[in-house]
């Protein structure tokens, strides 16, 4: 008869997302991951089946979180340049306030995966799907509210900010939050009057 688990599993899979952010896929070595986690890795092993599959909850965790992060930012009040300035400036700002600077743990896993794994290539661009679809809602909100051009194709927009974004959290590694604040303006403003 199996031991039953003594471990909470979401607690596991966020110290184990924490570990892959933290030190890449290739770098999370089983032991630590033991250590992170605070489970040995035969019980890692027989609750989650693999490394692989323990990321693979990893990196949903993190998008069902940033997909909570940005829903919640975009839909505060104001305008929609108001919205997207203060989803750009917190995202920089979250990866500031660590004690190592991580970056974007999808961004991160397309750099190291995405372009000779198929399956990671599919759930990096579903997360990267999901934050560009709900910029561009907020973007076409703008358009019906009128506090943004007609002239701007909300997906389009929603792009070139997704694409303003990661630059962002890769930049965040190593540049300090004056200089990632004025990048976000400069691009808020090289979309003219949003």
């Amino acid at each position: 008869m199996a031991r039953p688990r003594d471990f909470d599993t979401d607690v596991v899979v966020e110290r184990a997302m924490q570990a892959f952010w933290t030190l890449g896929y290739a770098n999370t070595s089983p032991a630590a991951l033991a250590e992170a986690t605070g489970v040995g890795k035969g019980s890692l092993y027989n609750a989650f089946g693999s490394k692989r599959e323990l990321f693979e909850r990893a990196l949903d965790r993190y998008d069902r979180l940033g997909a909570e992060f940005t829903a919640e930012l975009l839909a505060r009040p104001g305008t929609t340049r108001e919205c997207l300035r203060a989803f750009l400036y917190d995202s920089v700002d979250s990866d500031l306030a660590q004690p190592i600077r991580r970056g974007c743990l999808a961004v991160n896993t397309a750099v190291e995966l995405a372009g000779h794994d198929p399956d990671i290539a599919r759930a990096v661009h579903r997360a990267v799907e999901r934050t560009m679809t709900a910029l561009e809602a907020r973007i076409a909100q703008g358009v019906r509210d009128g506090d943004v051009p007609r002239s701007l194709d909300p997906r389009a927009t929603a792009e070139y900010v997704m694409s303003t974004l990661a630059g962002l959290r890769v930049m965040a590694r190593s540049y300090d939050a004056a200089t990632l604040h004025r990048i976000v303006d400069t691009a808020l403003a090289m979309l003219g009057s949003l």
